[in-house]
């Protein structure tokens, strides 16, 4: 991919988001994202370089709803972000167990755990290590 498509992506990554405030809202944006196809990209792993559809999908946004629910026991979620809360096209998901600052003035934001995207994302470059449980997680699929 050449350098302004990988621009682009980087520049609509930090562009306007919508939080998914309510579970319930989480549960109506799942609703639209499983009927299309999304690369599924988790921080510190390899890019995707195929787009999941279908029961692939589908298994892999489950997976990650009942990690988000599980290690984000509160009434309300505010941990997902879409670019656009009817026809996503981009998705940040915030990992409950690292969420730091997410959009901080003067420090340096914590990135997303995970990405949806309908299009090929890019390499996104994180001090942070990723948790031994998040990569056994992300390793589950893989196998």
């Amino acid at each position: 991919m050449d350098s302004a498509n990988a621009t682009d992506f980087h520049a609509r990554l930090k562009g306007k988001f919508y939080g998914m405030l309510q579970w319930a809202d989480l549960d109506a944006l799942w609703g639209r994202v499983k009927t299309g196809q999304w690369f599924f990209y988790q921080i510190g792993e390899t890019v995707p370089d195929k787009a999941l559809s279908n029961d692939e999908l589908i298994t892999r946004i489950d997976a990650l709803d009942k990690l988000l629910r599980q290690d984000h026991d509160f009434h309300l979620c505010g941990i997902v972000y879409a670019d656009h809360v009817e026809q996503p096209t981009l998705i940040k998901v915030y990992d409950p167990n690292t969420l730091g600052s997410m959009c901080g003035s003067n420090t340096k934001p914590t990135p997303p755990r995970w990405v949806l995207s309908t299009t090929p994302p890019e390499t996104i470059v994180t001090d942070a290590p990723v948790p031994n449980n998040r990569r056994r997680w992300w390793q589950h699929f893989s196998g």
